[in-house]
């Protein structure tokens, strides 16, 4: 069971106006917009969709609670081997600098709220957002399963309002496209909790198509 205060702190690290830019990236979907991919809500909805089921399942949600298992058992070598993982997924430089960036301004963050030790676990907590966010559920007593919940919910929040912006969609739309998928994520879930290691890891083609293209794009709001 969660605790109030638990709660009220995976609130906190999951809302949009946590001081780390996530509003700031739109992950390909700019270039999408742009091209045609994405220029209604059917689209966005199955876009999201596909990425909720690839590499939300196979990839960022197995890799977290990987992750926070072991800053609960201060082992740092799976901590650096998952984060290297994670970092190979990212298939495009801008999806890289996004992870690094997001990292950075985390353990800033973080380390402003006084967490014990986490100074002592600087170059870990920088080397992926994941372990930045896994370290915060795990000092706050965030548990494994709502971790996870709070994960997801904020992807996708952050990429159904850039894309209500770029579009544009109405506000109404966005919101139904969170009601759809929401429905999704226990599913999501328990399939990523009953992975093995080997099966861990996952490639996005269109996506890393989308950002290559989104670095070149002649205008752009998003810095991915």
């Amino acid at each position: 069971m969660i605790t109030d205060l638990a709660l009220l702190r995976l609130m906190q690290l999951i809302s949009p106006s946590l001081p780390i830019g996530a509003f700031t990236y739109s992950q390909g979907i700019e270039w999408c917009v742009e091209a045609g991919w994405l220029n209604d809500a059917d689209r966005l909805e199955q876009w999201l969709s596909d990425l909720l089921q690839t590499s939300m399942q196979d990839l960022e949600i197995p890799v977290l609670l990987r992750m926070m298992q072991a800053w609960s058992d201060d082992d740092t070598a799976s901590l650096q081997r998952w984060s290297e993982l994670i970092m190979a997924s990212r298939e495009t430089s801008e999806l890289r600098m996004e992870e690094k960036n997001r990292a950075y301004a985390l353990f800033r963050l973080l380390s402003s709220l006084d967490i014990a030790e986490i100074t002592h676990y600087e170059s870990l907590i920088k080397s992926s957002q994941a372990a930045g966010y896994s370290f915060a559920s795990v000092a706050w007593d965030i548990p494994p399963h709502q971790a996870c919940l709070g994960f997801v919910w904020s992807w996708l929040e952050n990429l159904v309002i850039a894309t209500v912006k770029l579009v544009p969609l109405g506000q109404t739309d966005g919101q139904k496209i969170l009601m759809h998928l929401s429905s999704q994520v226990d599913e999501v879930l328990e399939r990523a909790a009953q992975l093995t290691d080997d099966e861990v890891g996952c490639s996005s083609p269109a996506l890393a198509i989308a950002s290559a293209q989104h670095e070149t794009q002649y205008t752009r709001l998003f810095r991915s």
